[in-house]
């Protein structure tokens, strides 16, 4: 019994060791496997190999041969001479665009072909991400001879050359004075959307981030996604001319903002909400497109193939010239929630009085909400806020639960525009809406129609209240809100 138990361990023992040789790095297996280049350092087994002597004589002119012979470890994919004979004269006769093309195809760190990830991004020296795709791929270029060691880092013999792709913002720009929507996203450095946006675009300019290198400084980089990071990846519908019109053109309507002599603020504001559900998270190959993607504010965007008219890859993700993409109205305009649980201040009662809340509903469903109880105070207030109201009609509901008092009490809500302090004592103004005192039923948990209200004006709107009843008996004055809904309707 002890010799089987003998045997079985080294039979163990030579398995494991067996499985951890197959699995091991080739970077780490590379020392005494023969190969004479592990002796020199990637700058010279480059230059060794007559097949890529025209990349290796650009790493001497570019001074990147002296870097390639430092202790530090690299990964080089190199074109062969054939492919850098596509290399146009624009790259090849300007010394800044070659040092950048011949960082591009520079990597810290050593990456095998031998390796499981379906996809690797790798930061090249040009501070551009290349796809490393399956063992064979790297960007639009296939590996034709793969992991040649040096003794600093491994070199991958390509067939095609890996000229620097602009990012998305830098596409954009290139063709402002061809597309309107190109042209209309780079004026968004100058006009802010919101005034947030100006303010961080002071700040910008005080940390001298420039007006192209950094998200603050222009209004969709900031609110949308900055299309000119290239540490993630990007898919972009741009809409040719006609069909951006025509969806810019459904928008005016809801979007009617007061115009002075300067400039029209409803076309603005009609192309920045129909462009920012134009833009998504992540690079999405043809092949990959599904039926609708949803923008990060919500709006199903259908996806429809063939009004795609060009396929441009770039750096950090890709974008898909449109005739058109139609997005209906009732996908466009959505409902606004306000959550109970959100406000803003408070007023005519103490803080202790208020309390939020995690209830569950009938079917067991979790949800928070707030309640003001036993204030002593005649008309408690909450007062909340929502930004990015259309001009349009608005159908107003509310969920409120009122589940641990006996009696059945009334609340309203009284929606102003404005504000301003007369006195030391908040006074509000501009009334948009006054809705009656409705009864908060014991135990009704279904959404409750309370009135509609129109705006004339797309606007934020600063001070939505809800507000108790006119008495100072507890159990009557209280309020309380799950959510409050504010649901467009289309002209």
């Amino acid at each position: 019994m002890n010799i089987l138990k003998f045997k079985y361990k080294r039979l163990f023992a030579s398995v494991l060791t067996l499985a951890m040789v197959s699995c091991s790095n080739p970077w780490d297996d590379r020392t005494d496997n023969g190969d004479a280049n592990l002796t020199v350092t990637l700058s010279e087994a480059i230059t060794n190999t007559t097949e890529v002597s025209q990349f290796a004589q650009l790493l001497v002119e570019t001074g990147y041969d002296k870097i390639l012979a430092d202790s530090k470890t690299y990964t080089v994919f190199v074109p062969t001479n054939a492919a850098m004979a596509a290399v146009g004269n624009d790259i090849l006769d300007n010394p800044e665009t070659l040092k950048k093309f011949v960082e591009n195809h520079i990597a810290l760190t050593a990456y095998s072909s031998e390796r499981s990830d379906e996809e690797t991004q790798i930061k090249m020296y040009s501070s551009k991400f290349l796809i490393f795709k399956g063992n064979n791929t790297i960007d639009d270029a296939s590996i034709v001879n793969p992991d040649n060691y040096a003794k600093n880092g491994v070199f991958h013999i390509i067939n095609k050359a890996l000229a620097p792709k602009l990012n998305i913002w830098q596409y954009i720009n290139s063709v402002a004075e061809t597309n309107q929507a190109a042209t209309y996203l780079q004026s968004l450095k100058g006009f802010s959307i919101y005034k947030s946006d100006s303010l961080a675009k002071i700040v910008s300019e005080e940390n001298g981030a420039g007006y192209l290198a950094d998200s603050l400084t222009n209004s969709y980089l900031r609110n949308v996604y900055n299309l000119n990071n290239e540490n993630n990846l990007y898919t972009l519908f741009l809409m040719e001319d006609a069909g951006y019109t025509a969806e810019v053109d459904k928008m005016k309507p809801y979007l009617i903002k007061k115009t002075n002599t300067e400039r029209d603020s409803t076309a603005i504001y009609a192309q920045y909400f129909t462009l920012r559900d134009m833009a998504f998270h992540g690079k999405y190959e043809l092949d990959e497109l599904p039926a609708n993607l949803v923008s990060r504010f919500g709006v199903v965007v259908p996806v429809d193939k063939t009004q795609i008219v060009e396929t441009i890859h770039l750096s950090n993700g890709i974008v898909y010239i449109m005739k058109r993409v139609e997005v209906e109205l009732d996908k466009r305009l959505l409902t606004k929630q306000i959550e109970g649980e959100d406000n803003d201040g408070f007023f005519n009662f103490v803080r202790s009085r208020m309390f939020y809340r995690d209830r569950e509903d009938l079917s067991g469903l979790s949800f928070q909400d707030v309640m003001v109880q036993n204030t002593g105070a005649v008309q408690p207030w909450l007062s909340y806020s929502g930004k990015d109201f259309y001009s349009t009609k608005y159908q107003v509901k509310w969920r409120a639960v009122n589940d641990i008092q006996t009696n059945v009490f009334q609340q309203r809500v009284i929606i102003y525009g404005k504000s301003e302090v007369i006195d030391g004592a908040t006074t509000f103004t501009e009334q948009l809406a006054i809705f009656p005192y409705t009864n908060v039923e014991r135990n009704f948990y279904e959404e409750v129609l309370i009135g509609e209200f129109t705006l004339d004006e797309a606007r934020d709107i600063d001070f939505i209240s809800l507000v108790g009843a006119n008495t100072t008996a507890n159990g009557t004055n209280s309020i309380t809100l799950d959510y409050l809904k504010f649901i467009p309707v289309i002209k």
